[in-house]
C-alpha cells in the first residue's frame, strides 16, 4: 500500500491561494488507484464467511495442493 506521506503532491490554487486540484505522477495515480480497488473488494466480501487457518491449511493439504 502507497504511503501518503511519501507522494509527491503538487497543487494547483486558484487566485486567491486555495486548492483547487492535485497533480501527481502516473506511477503514483495508479498505486492510489491499485489501492482504492482492493479496499473495495474487501468492503464487498466483509460479509462472507471466514474459515480459520488451521482449517484452511488442512483442506489444502487435503486436497493435495500443499
Amino acid at each position: 500500500m502507497l504511503d501518503l506521506n511519501q507522494l509527491d503532491i503538487k497543487y494547483i490554487i486558484n487566485e486567491t491561494g486555495e486548492k483547487t486540484a492535485v497533480i501527481l505522477s502516473i506511477e503514483e495515480f495508479q498505486e492510489l488507484l491499485e489501492d482504492i480497488n482492493d479496499l473495495a473488494a474487501v468492503a464487498e466480501r466483509r460479509t462472507e464467511p471466514t474459515t480459520p487457518h488451521n482449517e484452511l491449511i488442512a483442506g489444502l493439504k487435503r486436497d493435495g495442493v500443499i
